[in-house]
């Protein structure tokens, strides 16, 4: 076990020690603002893998916090000042109302079963929407509005490190999340709800712990996202914010904190990189095609997704390691013990 976790160490401080390295290494903004974008859809990606991954909750209204955290941030920033302080303000505001606006649609959702409660988030996140669409006082409705970001992030490597911090941090908070006791119940949950009831645990207590810890991430996702645009719109509770984080966590692979960021990487690259093919040829030009085709491939041959594929030819390649190792008795031995 701790040979095992020894290399997971190693795996982790050496990918974080490129992505430190990388943007001294190259230059290019393109590559900045890609890794960045996949940074905070990979924070939005955990999240959601959260409710999904360890508790076996599917939500159509994630968008609705990722909205929240953008909304908050974007709205302070324009209104009041673009300071470091007024950020960081914004981000707590955005989480505390996220926070308590998962707290609230947890308790009145989280009752009912699977598909009820997917269709009844989806009815709160499209609330959230409308309201967004008509509060144009403040939100400018389908329009939207820019703002000026705080002055430290005018240079975009800095805002690259800020975020590059940020993933860090939660992915390490979520990580010690999974594995306490709390964590260990959420999968309880997930893997037979009746049967840890059985056992005297109040399941609704655990799955609105969860949906709280998974609102609150996006809206800090959302903030970021709406920093690094300078600018917001109603497309921040869409329901494609939704499906990009879904997308995100089943091809990276469920209930691993790994395979979200995994998969984001694949999708935020995927968008990039088929979007800019459709500028030199026509035929990309319908790109969003070609995306459902990766992902309906990517469903059929990585069922499991990414990480939970990779898992299992790792144990056939061990199982068929160990039994190549197994020793065979001799004919003579055998008649022995005959």
């Amino acid at each position: 076990m701790n040979k095992k976790m020894s290399l997971r160490s190693i795996a982790f401080f050496l990918l974080l020690a490129i992505f430190i390295v990388l943007p001294f290494v190259n230059d290019s903004r393109t590559l900045l603002i890609l890794l960045t974008q996949i940074f905070i859809f990979g924070i939005l990606a955990m999240s959601y893998d959260i409710l999904l991954g360890y508790t076996g909750i599917v939500s159509f209204g994630h968008a609705m916090f990722f909205g929240i955290g953008a909304y908050t941030t974007a709205v302070m920033l324009k209104q009041m000042d673009n300071t470091l302080f007024i950020f960081v303000l914004s981000i707590v505001i955005g989480m505390v109302i996220a926070g308590f606006v998962s707290f609230l649609v947890g308790l009145l959702t989280l009752r009912l079963k699977s598909h009820f409660f997917a269709m009844l988030t989806l009815a709160f996140s499209g609330l959230f929407l409308v309201v967004a669409e008509k509060w144009r006082s403040v939100t400018y409705g389908n329009d939207g509005f820019t703002f000026r970001a705080p002055d430290i992030f005018r240079d975009r490597m800095t805002f690259y490190f800020f975020v590059l911090a940020s993933l860090v941090v939660i992915f390490l908070a979520l990580h010690r999340f999974v594995n306490s006791p709390t964590g260990r119940l959420l999968i309880a949950v997930r893997e037979n709800e009746q049967r840890t009831k059985s056992l005297g645990f109040n399941t609704l207590h655990y799955k609105v712990i969860a949906s709280v810890v998974a609102g609150i991430v996006a809206s800090f996702a959302g903030s970021l996202y709406a920093i690094s645009l300078r600018f917001v719109n109603t497309s921040v509770m869409a329901m494609d914010i939704t499906l990009d984080a879904l997308l995100m966590t089943i091809i990276g692979g469920v209930g691993t904190l790994v395979g979200p960021l995994l998969g984001a990487a694949v999708i935020e690259y995927a968008q990039h990189a088929l979007s800019g093919l459709a500028r030199d040829y026509p035929i990309f030009e319908r790109w969003i095609i070609f995306f459902g085709i990766l992902y309906i491939l990517a469903v059929i041959f990585f069922p499991k997704g990414i990480i939970g594929s990779l898992r299992l030819l790792f144990w056939k390649w061990r199982a068929k390691l160990k039994q190549r190792k197994k020793p065979v008795a001799l004919p003579q031995e055998k008649e022995r013990f005959e």
